[in-house]
């Protein structure tokens, strides 16, 4: 099955950079592309993707926006979310914040090597977020550790405690696979108790999950 992706880049160069890297994966079509924001919404809404590749800054409507609009369109007609993966820079901090509270599945970093990056949107392709890898991780632990006061900004209720492990570990960036290892779980298992979360949580996806996890500390501060 190949994955439709739309790039969304206000500089015609860096399009062209990655269709060109995007190009040579047989299982990845770019099937649009869009110079802003508004641009992109609209292909979204138009050729429903399975990826959109979104640049943060770009004019008319910046990046976080266009997500925010997208995941909103997307959830409303139903099944076939469009995944949205960021492309950006590390000294982004609050637009990362906020692109994740848009709806953003991960991150993109403009120098990541092509295998990087052919594997980001695999991921998010596949309905997980891109949390494993380091750049994700080490953005969440971050701009959550910001957020964070002296209390917590919400409180965990209704789970399970196999489900507040779960929540943890997600927290903490891990895979479906890699939790099912660390918890000594099949994978239908992680992936029930995930379900579960996001429907006790009222989550739009993993990244929200790990969000919560974070803003309700009950990720230790030394992961």
């Amino acid at each position: 099955m190949t994955i439709s992706v739309v790039l969304a880049d206000d500089q015609p160069l860096v399009r062209a950079g990655l269709r060109l890297l995007i190009a040579s994966a047989p299982d990845i079509e770019i099937v649009g592309e869009a110079g802003t924001g508004t641009e992109a919404v609209q292909l979204a809404k138009e050729l429903r993707p399975d990826v959109v590749v979104m640049d943060i800054r770009m004019p008319v409507m910046d990046g976080i926006e266009a997500t925010r609009r997208i995941k909103a369109h997307a959830a409303g007609v139903g099944p076939g979310t469009v995944g949205v993966v960021m492309l950006t820079t590390f000294d982004d901090n609050e637009n990362l914040y906020a692109a994740l509270y848009a709806g953003a599945s991960g991150f993109l970093v403009k120098d990541m090597v092509l295998d990087e990056i052919l594997a980001a949107i695999r991921v998010v392709a596949g309905g997980e977020a891109l949390l494993a890898p380091g750049v994700t991780r080490r953005l969440i632990e971050r701009f959550t550790d910001q957020a964070q006061a002296a209390e917590p900004r919400r409180t965990i209720k209704g789970i399970t405690e196999r489900e507040r492990e779960v929540l943890t570990l997600i927290g903490r960036g891990m895979s479906n696979s890699e939790i099912s290892a660390e918890l000594h779980i099949s994978m239908a298992t992680t992936k029930t108790h995930v379900a579960r979360l996001l429907a006790k949580l009222d989550a739009r996806d993993r990244v929200q999950l790990a969000i919560a996890a974070h803003e309700a500390k009950i990720v230790p501060q030394s992961d």
